[in-house]
């Protein structure tokens, strides 16, 4: 007899529907790709990194400043299911829109189990507050605010859509329905709440704002990190949410970033496109 837990599935389904480095034989060397690429920029660049926006070690902030004349501002938010990886991973994902003109910040916060989801979205929201009120100080990001994540950061990038500084958003491969996290493998440092679960799901507490949105995910990625980004900018715009949903051919959870690392990527055309409608 099967035990089913969600949508059908089983515990052990259910897990392997949400493990995209199982998913993907390339994910490892992706990584480490992104992590030699990572390190030249920071070196390249050492003058703004590990700015502190709070007290904790993880609030740390490394910005990019393209040198363009009242530059926009990218800020970018890692994934790793909330509980891995960091900011320094991904300094490689500012290469596409330095090219394109835009400054880049990006956003380290606490992983769990040291930290809760709850305590997680608090962290990326001071650091969001922080960069539109100093990053001008740094001589960055005088003009417009656009957030971007991907997989976990996805999820935040879409929790952020009502903070008053936030302008734009590009959510990538993201999870906006937290319940199946919290029934499968993922919870065992989660640690989620059933409160929580209704609190952080962005697609159950769609954003007050109409600003503009862009939801991509790859159309190789696993059925449920698609339909997540379906249903989700289909939610918003059913509530009148102008929400551009963009599916990538050819890739999967890992490769679709290749889109935002290179200057005519798709998705640093998405992000040239979203900033020039903040600009009206």
């Amino acid at each position: 007899m099967r035990d089913e837990i969600w949508r059908g599935m089983t515990r052990d389904e259910l897990d392997a529907a949400y493990n995209n480095g199982a998913a993907v034989s390339h994910s490892t060397a992706t990584r480490d790709r992104w992590i030699a690429r990572s390190a030249k920029l920071r070196a390249a660049d050492g003058e703004t990194l590990d700015l502190a926006y709070g007290p904790k070690p993880r609030n740390k902030i490394d910005l990019f400043k393209s040198g363009a004349p009242d530059a926009p501002l990218l800020v970018f938010i890692h994934g790793g299911y909330w509980q891995r990886n960091d900011k320094e991973t991904f300094a490689c994902m500012a290469e596409g829109p330095l090219a394109r003109g835009f400054d880049v910040a990006l956003i380290g916060y606490t992983l769990a189990p040291d930290a809760t989801l709850t305590q997680i979205v608090a962290e990326t929201h001071a650091a969001i507050r922080w960069l539109r009120r100093e990053a001008p100080r740094h001589g960055a990001g005088t003009t417009s605010l656009t957030v971007s994540g991907w997989s976990a950061g996805g999820h935040l990038t879409a929790m952020a859509a009502d903070l008053d500084e936030v302008d734009a958003m590009l959510a990538i491969s993201g999870i906006y329905d937290i319940e199946p996290c919290r029934l499968n493998y993922l919870n065992d440092k989660l640690h989620l709440t059933e409160n929580e679960v209704v609190a952080l799901s962005p697609l159950y507490h769609l954003p007050t704002h109409a600003k503009p949105m862009t939801v991509a995910y790859g159309a190789n990625e696993l059925p449920e990190m698609q339909r997540q980004s379906r249903d989700y900018a289909q939610a918003r715009n059913d509530a009148g949410l102008a929400t551009e949903l963009l599916p990538l051919p050819g890739h999967d959870h890992f490769s679709v970033l290749d889109e935002l690392q290179k200057p005519n990527g798709k998705l640093t055309e998405t992000l040239v496109r979203l900033e020039k409608t903040t600009a009206g």
